[in-house]
Formats: C-alpha cells, sequence, structure tokens
C-alpha cells in the first residue's frame, strides 16, 4: 500500500493562457494555493472539457487564445459544456469586469490582474475550498478504502493519490455505485466509480473472489464493486456515524443522471471531495492497473465542527471479521 501525501487537499484547474511572461506568476499562485495547474492545446479543450478530466475551475485569459475578446467568447463555451465549472477571468491592465455585458459577467466568478492575483485567494476559497474536511476524516478514508481494496482484490498493490476537490459532475467508466451516509454530522452519498473492461481484466486475471470463467456475466462485475462499497460504507459507519437524532433528517432532493453526456447532479452546487486509486498488480511485467475514482458529496448536511471519530480502530474491525462480506 502507498498513499501520497493525505495531510492537504488539492484541486485541479485548467490554465487558459496564451500570454507566456503570465505562466510563472499563475504557476507560483498554484502552489501557494493548492492548485494544480493544467494546460491543454486550443485544438484540443473542447475534448478534454468533454471528457472526464475532473476539475475545479478554470483560469481563463481575456484574450485567450490571441484575440481581444476571445477568452469571453470562450467562456461562452465553455459555460455550456461544464457550467459547474467556476471560470476566473484574467483582465488585461486597462479592462474591468463591470465593461462586460450583464450576461457575461455571470459566466465569471471572480476577475483578477497578473499584478494582483494575490487577490483572487479569497474567490478559490469560496468557491473551490468552499467546505472544511477534517484531516483524520480524509486520512481515515484512504485507509479504510484501501483495507477493502487489499481484501478483495488479490496481490495488488493500492497506491492512493492526494485527495482533491471537483465542482465538475461527470461520471467516469461504466459501472458506478451509490449509497447514502447519513449521521448527525453529514448527510449524502459515496459514490464509487470503474471501467468495465479494466475491472473484466483482473476477474479473467483472477485477482477477484469471482469465478474467472464468469467474467462474461456483467452482474459479477457489478458484484464485484458492490461488495467494495460495501465493505468501505461499513468501516465509514462504524468508524464515524452516529445515528443520533437521525429521524430529525426527512428533506430529500431528487438525483438527476444523464446517460448520455455522463453526468450526475446531486441538486447541490458544492464541491465534491475525491480520492482515486490506483490498483497494480504485483509482478505484472505489462504493468496494468485498474483505477477507482470515490467521490463523496455532502449535499443534504455538512457540519465537520460535529465529526467525531470512534475509538474502534479499523484494523480491529477487519480483524474480528466483522466488516467482512461473503
Amino acid at each position: 500500500m502507498e498513499i501520497k501525501d493525505q495531510t492537504r487537499l488539492v484541486s485541479k484547474v485548467l490554465v487558459l493562457d496564451s500570454n507566456t511572461e503570465c505562466y510563472d506568476r499563475i504557476k507560483i499562485f498554484c502552489d501557494a494555493n493548492n492548485l494544480v495547474g493544467l494546460k491543454v492545446q486550443q485544438d484540443n479543450l473542447l475534448a478534454v472539457l468533454k471528457s472526464n478530466v475532473d476539475l475545479g475551475g478554470i483560469l481563463l485569459s481575456e484574450t485567450y487564445p490571441d484575440s481581444p475578446q476571445g477568452g469571453i467568447a470562450m467562456a461562452r463555451e465553455i459555460h455550456e459544456i461544464r457550467p459547474e465549472l467556476p471560470i476566473f477571468l484574467r483582465l488585461e491592465r486597462n479592462a474591468r469586469l463591470e465593461e462586460l455585458s450583464e450576461k457575461d459577467q455571470k459566466l465569471f466568478s471572480a476577475a483578477y490582474r497578473i499584478d494582483d492575483i494575490a487577490k483572487l485567494r479569497h474567490a478559490i476559497d469560496t468557491c473551490i475550498f468552499s467546505l472544511t474536511y477534517p484531516n483524520a476524516l480524509v486520512r481515515g478514508i484512504a485507509e479504510l478504502a484501501t483495507k477493502a481494496f487489499e481484501s478483495q482484490f488479490k496481490d495488488m498493490r493500492v497506491e492512493v493519490e492526494t485527495p482533491y476537490i471537483v465542482r465538475d459532475r461527470i461520471i467516469f467508466g461504466e459501472i458506478f455505485t451509490l449509497i447514502p451516509l447519513e449521521s448527525s454530522w453529514c448527510r449524502g452519498y459515496m459514490m464509487m466509480q470503474v471501467e468495465e473492461e479494466s475491472l473484466l481484466h483482473l476477474v479473467k486475471a483472477d485477482r477477484t473472489y469471482i469465478d474467472s470463467h464468469c467474467a462474461h456475466n456483467f452482474r459479477n462485475l457489478n458484484n464485484v464493486l458492490g461488495e467494495v462499497t460495501n465493505l468501505i460504507w461499513g468501516a465509514f459507519k462504524n468508524r464515524y456515524i452516529s445515528y443520533t437524532n437521525n429521524n430529525a433528517h426527512l428533506a430529500q432532493v431528487p438525483i438527476v443522471i444523464n446517460h448520455l453526456h455522463r453526468y450526475i447532479s446531486f441538486g447541490s452546487e458544492d464541491p465534491q471531495l475525491c480520492f482515486k486509486y490506483t490498483l497494480t498488480e504485483r509482478g505484472d511485467s505489462n504493468g496494468f492497473s485498474l483505477i477507482i475514482y470515490q467521490r463523496f458529496v455532502f449535499n443534504l448536511n455538512w457540519s465537520p465542527d460535529a465529526f467525531e471519530e470512534s475509538q474502534t480502530s479499523v484494523e480491529a474491525l477487519f480483524e474480528s471479521g466483522e466488516l467482512e462480506l461473503f
């Protein structure tokens, strides 16, 4: 098991700026504010936005790509494709956001100039890092999920990337599980997502507890991710959830899923906590790996000040067999 830095949360942002003289200032700002800047060639931009790249926001130049109002036109296209993503507009020296039409102003969460980019910090905190996640919770989720993977996949090494914040609503892969989380301090959902072909490879290779000869039945693949989801949910419940006053939470909101656009909405604009796990076959010279995404959306209640961790350790629960499902 390899777990990368769990002490801080990061968020990926797409940097769309054709002024190379600004790159260093933008990179310094991103590094100082837990942002991972990504660049993309203009010809590939729309394809990337329609893909599974999970983003927290976009830093867009007013003149991108190399035209006085190019960034404004680009913002309109971006908003059509990914309206949930906040866009932060870099203005030229003498420009002002108020000079745009009222409709265009609404495309942007904030505007800045390269000389005062530090002032963008407040907007980043408000739009991307608006929810506080206790460090013990973030570390614990990665720990209990890793235990679940190790119990269900044979001879697999688990690597956990630095947890990050996303604002998009894009679904990854074809197999998707969703399970509610309800307690006195949180109420929402945990999602697990994986590509069917990659999971099929592991079943055929006898790396799971599903008979490799039954890999052709897609329901068996569903069961693999379902079993892992149950294990993680059980561990989360035992470690973090208190049922005090749960009956007081009766409100619900519709969950909207659009399969054509691989899109899911929980009726909330809040960002989501995301974990990316990479499972690699030990001793496989081809280096095959399985990627699993785990997301948490606390769209109905989020009170981190009331968060408590059970004194019972995850290791003890697995050793006792309390979390094993057969």
